[in-house]
């Protein structure tokens, strides 16, 4: 080999070199950056007569795609579970739990307490009073709770409708990266940092919708949802969605007040974006939130009808309310949905609407008052609470109930579901972290970036001195 082919082939080492440090410290710092895939530089010796060096064929990406893809799923799961978690708990919030005060079995049994307290001394105005105003409180309760479950509802739906805008707005960015991708290798260049943009984009897309990428020509991906619906293929689907300001409980999807979903203005079946946190929300807006509001709802009917019996009270005629009323009036099976948000105290023991709390006593349409110590009514009252009943709605369980132990079942339910999902959403996050585990296992690894380092200072030291040692012998060359 001559001299200049020596310092040629040095020089092109210490090109080599100088390029893989640049890697290396590029690995470390982004060692824990999720989308990152480590880098490699390829090399290939190149001779040419009795020359010889060293080429830079370019940079390769490293990153597992099955770790990645299951990743992706693992992650899936567990923002779907987390938006049931997060329904769950927010609504027995609301609810309550048992011994709970506020909550809704604390205020029946407020209810009941001063039911009691008013038979004991009927003629003492302040105990009516009481019962009055422990009834207006458990009527709020279960208003209250009806409508959290809608503005839940509605704000699923808001969620949904920026899921989906978040979702197209990523699927395009994924159809540009891949023509960016396919235009940079043309021209030779490199792509990583593309690769990189793109898995970041699609760990993105891959938390609303379960996806599966498939590889393509040139580097590119197309994007298929597990339930089977295509994404991406060369061009970016438009999944489309109609957006309430508010939902209420006479809206559901099965009624078509709702809007689903679209893609390229076709209707998509619900179980083809099953799954991630858009099929949370949805779940959550059509399934759980129209559970809780039929339960609330057949609550709030076996309350209107325990009190509406004609038998209770004597005084008041037929199609009259009772003491609990649908917006004043009397119920009508008919329209059964929402009652528990239209529920209401009969105007004539509210003090608040012009009523007079001995009525409580003597009969909602009662004239005058009565005997003061006539407590037959309240009697009857609290019997009729006590009363076993099956309910006539609400998918609970058909044997008899008191209003209690209605109550008590719809607690029971909540809380029952709302641990189960809590369980579930313990096994997601365990599996999503031994995922991401593995993910970042196999990717940056820097005790071994650094003993690359060490190499790469040694070949670095040893072309640098090929260097010198040429520029020596010409110099020698040149004093001859």
């Amino acid at each position: 080999m001559s001299i200049t082919g020596a310092m040629n082939a040095a020089m092109s080492g210490l090109r080599a070199a100088a390029r893989g440090t640049e890697l290396v410290s590029n690995n470390i710092s982004n060692a824990l950056t999720e989308s990152y895939g480590r880098r490699e530089l390829a090399l290939s010796s190149m001779n040419y007569g009795a020359n010889g060096g060293v080429r830079i064929d370019g940079t390769t990406r490293h990153v597992n795609e099955g770790v990645l893809a299951d990743r992706r799923f693992a992650d899936a799961a567990h923002q779907n579970i987390q938006t049931a978690v997060n329904f769950f708990q927010t609504l027995e919030n609301v609810t309550g739990v048992a011994g709970d005060s506020e909550g809704l079995s604390g205020r029946l049994a407020a209810f009941e307490q001063s039911l009691i307290t008013a038979t004991s001394r009927p003629d003492a105005p302040e105990r009516l009073t009481d019962t009055v105003i422990d009834a207006k409180r458990l009527i709020e309760g279960l208003v209250r709770a009806s409508n959290d479950v809608q503005d839940m509802r509605t704000r699923a739906d808001g969620q949904i409708a920026k899921e989906v805008d978040t979702l197209n707005t990523a699927l395009q960015q994924v159809e540009q990266l891949n023509k960016q991708i396919i235009t940079a290798q043309a021209r030779g260049g490199s792509t990583p940092g593309l690769l990189d943009q793109r898995q970041a984009v699609l760990d993105t897309i891959g938390a609303i919708v379960p996806i599966n990428v498939v590889p393509r020509d040139n580097n590119s991906v197309a994007i298929y949802t597990d339930g089977g619906a295509v994404l991406l293929d060369i061009s970016a689907a438009t999944v489309g969605f109609q957006r309430q300001n508010t939902v209420t409980a006479y809206q559901t999807i099965d009624n078509g007040t709702l809007s689903g979903l679209t893609l390229n203005g076709q209707d998509l079946r619900m179980s083809a974006l099953a799954g991630g946190s858009l099929g949370g929300q949805f779940t959550v807006r059509d399934t759980y939130g129209v559970q809780a509001q039929t339960q609330l709802d057949a609550i709030a009917r076996d309350l209107v009808e325990r009190f509406a019996d004609p038998a209770l009270d004597a005084t008041r005629g037929t199609g009259d309310p009772g003491l609990f009323t649908d917006a004043g009036g009397a119920f009508s099976l008919i329209d059964e949905v929402g009652l528990s948000a239209r529920l209401s105290l009969n105007a004539a023991v509210d003090p608040a609407a012009g009523g007079e709390v001995w009525r409580l006593r003597d009969g909602l349409a009662a004239t005058t008052p009565g005997p003061a110590g006539d407590a037959a009514l309240l009697n009857d009252m609290r019997d009729a609470l006590d009363a076993q009943r099956a309910p006539a709605s609400g998918g609970f369980s058909t044997g008899n109930q008191s209003m209690s132990d209605l109550f008590s079942s719809f607690s029971g339910v909540l809380s029952s579901t709302r641990a189960g999902a809590e369980r579930d959403l313990t096994f997601s996050a365990a599996r999503l972290t031994e995922w991401t585990d593995l993910q970042l296992s196999q990717g940056v690894d820097t005790d071994q970036e650094l003993q690359n380092l060490l190499i790469l200072e040694q070949a670095y030291a040893a072309n640098a001195r090929v260097i010198q040692a040429a520029d020596d012998m010409i110099e020698t060359l040149t004093r001859l």
